[in-house]
């Protein structure tokens, strides 16, 4: 049933122990459904995996696409290009032509009884075969199209029918047993409709039965906040944060907690503060435009001492920009939205792996020091799937220094050693005391004293300041050849460690910092790196604002170099590759 097949397919796989497959359709065709059984079938199959998606804003009705990337090794970076592509239709295909690129040597399927491949897929020169999948359609009754797709591509890449049946029904089963029973029959079909040979080299690697998780950034963020105590959630939704509290909601209950959905942003974040005030470690998840709603009420957090977590997930902006995809633009919002002296916590994960510990992590750091903790990930890091090794529980030992029935008047805000009061919650006798955003005294009076501000003021930035962070504020990895430092965070960090090693395979001597706590930042620790080394920044936004940050607090030398990209398409190994020979080439 194919046409226009080549009768020798190039080679897939040739990289190493890799394998990308994209699915692209019109919004609502299934693509991500594709995907997603996919990518359990592969867990399953004793193999590593990553499944970035991408849609329009208008979501349904739009476009829709899912890239993924399977190993026999962990993995967490997006391909160069895809090897085999199934198109679902060509419908707005053009919007995807920069995030699924196609090549020589990339294999494209598609439903050949609709529209042809649009000129920009024939001019890759990619081996196109055509399918007629609506005839498949029309002649088993209550099937879908995606699910011929799946059995096509679970052909082509080797993967038994055993491992795809087990997560189509981890995956439909709610759907009742008539839909998966027509389901498998058509991804049985689908294996049948293309004759070739399969197409890549997945019976060449080696399964394991060791257990792993198939979980998203979010789903990731939402374990570690429960791992580390979270009791109560509040949110108003907005993409693409809203998965954590969709996460939360079954299962925060089962543990005593509560999750509220708001009004907007600033109740969810009084939510937070009024549920953290009552004694229960609290949390939000927001984007940029409901983060700049939330500063108001993140200052009060910051001015009365309540513990507070937020996880804004960063989008593309300004405005509503591009909710659907993924940029690092948010960092300056995140340093100096407040108004006032407000020193705060920033804190950022690297990849998946680590969204479980330092999501952790983040809610201990709000809660022993009794302030505001921003955690900072972005679209890609939220709203990908990964297969990874299981995380296994940690203990930070990272609690509230908790206040004792006293004589005399309760001093909330004391002036302690390590500018840590001990806290009372409503109820505990003899440790009443007001809390609000007006400036304090030791036992909470509001005053507008210069001398009280300024002990204050002193105390709220000196126990962020001094607090032990150990050896979790960044990612080190320096040779002890480095003759470049470069430095990067967040959901850049995955593509230009890949990079690195390729590059130091052929003998570059490149070393890596990738930072995880943002504010304070650790400067002295950043500048005993860097003597008589280059220095390169390389981050995912247009203006550099990591790269500024780091020369305001004289972290880096002035001469160091800022590789700077905006999104929303993200930075793969290759790219990496390309700017930093260049550098290393200028730098000679």
């Amino acid at each position: 049933m194919s046409d226009n097949a080549s009768s020798s397919l190039p080679a897939a796989a040739e990289l190493h122990n890799t394998l990308a497959v994209s699915i692209s359709g019109s919004g609502g065709t299934g693509a991500v459904t594709v995907g997603l059984i996919l990518l359990d079938a592969v867990a399953k199959a004793g193999f590593y995996g990553v499944m970035n998606r991408s849609f329009g804003p208008q979501i349904r009705g739009g476009e829709s696409a899912v890239m993924l990337h399977f190993s026999d090794r962990p993995i967490e970076t997006l391909a160069e290009y895809s090897h085999v592509h199934l198109a679902l239709d060509w419908l707005k295909f053009e919007r995807f032509h920069d995030e699924i690129p196609l090549t020589s040597d990339s294999l494209v399927i598609y439903d050949n009884s609709r529209e042809k491949p649009p000129g920009l897929v024939e001019n890759t020169g990619a081996t196109l075969i055509g399918v007629a999948l609506q005839e498949a359609v029309r002649n088993l009754k209550g099937s879908r199209i995606n699910m011929f797709a799946l059995g096509i591509l679970a052909q082509q890449i080797g993967l038994s029918l055993d491992t795809v049946e087990a997560a189509l029904r981890k995956t439909l089963g709610k759907k009742g047993d008539e839909v998966v029973q027509q389901s498998l029959e058509a991804v049985k079909i689908g294996t049948t409709l293309v004759a070739e040979t399969p197409y890549c080299r997945l019976p060449d690697w080696t399964p394991t039965d060791t257990p792993r998780w198939n979980i998203s950034g979010n789903e990731a963020c939402g374990l570690g906040a429960l791992r580390g105590g979270l009791k109560l959630a509040a949110a108003y939704p907005i993409t693409p944060a809203t998965d954590i509290v969709e996460y939360l909601a079954p299962r925060i209950e089962q543990l005593g907690g509560h999750v509220l959905i708001a009004e907007d942003e600033l109740a969810a974040m009084n939510m937070v503060i009024g549920g953290s005030f009552g004694g229960l470690p609290s949390m939000t998840a927001t984007s940029g435009p409901g983060f700049a709603l939330m500063t108001e009420a993140m200052g009060l957090a910051i001015a009365s001492e309540t513990p507070a977590l937020v996880v804004t997930v960063m989008r593309g902006g300004p405005s509503t920009g591009i909710p659907t995809k993924s940029e690092q633009t948010d960092l300056n919002q995140v340093l100096y939205a407040f108004h006032g002296e407000a020193p705060h916590v920033v804190v950022a994960p690297l990849n998946v792996q680590e969204m479980v510990p330092i999501s952790q992590w983040s809610l201990g750091l709000a809660e022993a020091l009794q302030t505001l903790v921003v955690e900072v990930t972005d679209q890609h890091l939220g709203q990908c799937r990964a297969i990874i090794d299981p995380v296994p529980p940690q203990d930070f030992g990272l609690q509230r220094k908790t206040a004792t029935p006293q004589e005399g008047a309760y001093r909330r805000y004391q002036l302690t050693e390590d500018a840590i009061s001990p806290i009372a919650w409503p109820g505990m006798p003899d440790t009443q005391y007001t809390a609000d955003g007006l400036e304090h005294t030791e036992v909470g009076v509001p005053s507008s004293m210069a001398s009280d501000h300024s002990e204050q003021l002193a105390k709220r930035a000196r126990k962020i300041a001094e607090f032990d962070y150990g050896d979790r504020w960044a990612s080190l990895d320096l040779p002890p050849k480095t003759k470049t430092v470069v430095i990067t965070w967040g959901s850049s960090y995955e593509a230009v460690r890949v990079a690195i090693d390729n590059l130091n395979a052929d003998g570059a001597n490149i070393g890596l910092i990738a930072l995880r706590l943002l504010m304070p930042l650790q400067t002295d620790a950043l500048q005993k790196h860097f003597k008589s080394k280059q220095v390169i920044v390389i981050e995912q936004n247009a203006s550099g604002q990591l790269y500024h940050y780091l020369l305001s607090q004289n972290a880096i030398p002035v001469k160091a170099v800022s590789i700077a990209e905006a999104g929303p398409i993200l930075f793969n190994p290759a790219r990496v590759e390309h700017h930093l020979t260049a550098c290393l080439e200028n730098n000679q």
